[in-house]
C-alpha cells in the first residue's frame, strides 16, 4: 500500500562529492526564510554532487523512460528549528537532468531550479577498482570524475561525509519570506575510499558569477558514496 505521504521513490546511486569551503556571505541571498548556515567545522561548505536516479517511481508509477536517468547539482547546508527540534537540510543552487519531464515537475511542485542538459554517465568497476564518471553539455561538456577503491566501508560518526550525507530536508526559497520544506528518507550510506578525481567544471556558466571562482579553486574534499533506496515526502510551505 503507498504511503499518501511519499511523492517519489528511487535509489540515488554512486554519489561523487565534491566539497569547496565558501564564504558565508556568498550563500546569503541564496538562503531560504528561517533557515539559518550549517557549518561543518566553522567552514560553510558548497558541494558539487554527481549520482544515478535509479528505479524511479511516482506516486508509485514507473514513468515510461523515466526511470533511470543521472543528476548533478551544486548545493550548501543550513538548519531549520522547527519547535525544539533542528532539521538539517540542503539547499540547491541548481540541478540538471536529462530529462524535461523532471525538471517540470521538479520546478513546479518543489519550486526548484532544474534544468534540462544533454547528459551522460560511465560506471566502471573492477576487481580492486570502481570508475565513476558524470557528464553534462551546458555550452560545452563538463565532467566530475572519481577512482576510488572497490571495496565500501562505513561512513564514521562525527565525520565530514556523516555531515555531508545525514542531511534529511530539502528548503526552497520561493520568496523573501516564504520557504519550501520537503523530507527525504534513506537509511545510514557507505563510502569508497577515493584515489583520485577529476573537475572540469565552468561553474561560471553553470552555477553564475558567484561561483566562478571556483573554477580555479580545488576542493577540500571529494568523496563517493554508494547511496541507498531513497523516498521523497510531500512538501509543505512555510
Amino acid at each position: 500500500m503507498n504511503n499518501p505521504k511519499v511523492f517519489l521513490t528511487a535509489e540515488w546511486r554512486k554519489l561523487a562529492l565534491a566539497q569547496y569551503a565558501v564564504d558565508k556571505e556568498i550563500l546569503s541571498k541564496y538562503l531560504p526564510a528561517h533557515t539559518v548556515l550549517d557549518d561543518w567545522q566553522g567552514k560553510y561548505y558548497v558541494s558539487l554532487v554527481g549520482f544515478m536516479f535509479v528505479d524511479v517511481k511516482l506516486l508509485g508509477f514507473n514513468i515510461p523512460f523515466y526511470t533511470n536517468f543521472e543528476e548533478v547539482n551544486l548545493r550548501f547546508y543550513v538548519k531549520f528549528k522547527d519547535g525544539d527540534t533542528w532539521k538539517r537540510g540542503v539547499v540547491f543552487i541548481k540541478e540538471f537532468v536529462p530529462k524535461p519531464a523532471i525538471t517540470f515537475v521538479a520546478n513546479t511542485i518543489y519550486k526548484e531550479n532544474y534544468q534540462t542538459f544533454p547528459m551522460k554517465h560511465v560506471w566502471i568497476e573492477q576487481e580492486h577498482q570502481l570508475e565513476v564518471d558524470y557528464r553534462w553539455k551546458n555550452r560545452n561538456w563538463h565532467n566530475f570524475s572519481v577512482i576510488a577503491s572497490s571495496k565500501v566501508e562505513e561512513i564514521q560518526i562525527g565525520s565530514e561525509e556523516e555531515f555531508i550525507t545525514e542531511h534529511y530536508w530539502g528548503y526552497t526559497k520561493i520568496g523573501a519570506n516564504k520557504t519550501s520544506e520537503y523530507g527525504v528518507e534513506h537509511p545510514r550510506w557507505q563510502a569508497y575510499p577515493v584515489k583520485k578525481y577529476n573537475i572540469d567544471v565552468d561553474f561560471g556558466i553553470n552555477y553564475g558569477n558567484d561561483f566562478s571562482f571556483l573554477n580555479e579553486a580545488k576542493p577540500d574534499s571529494v568523496f563517493l558514496a554508494e547511496g541507498s533506496e531513497i523516498r521523497v515526502l510531500k512538501g509543505k510551505k512555510f
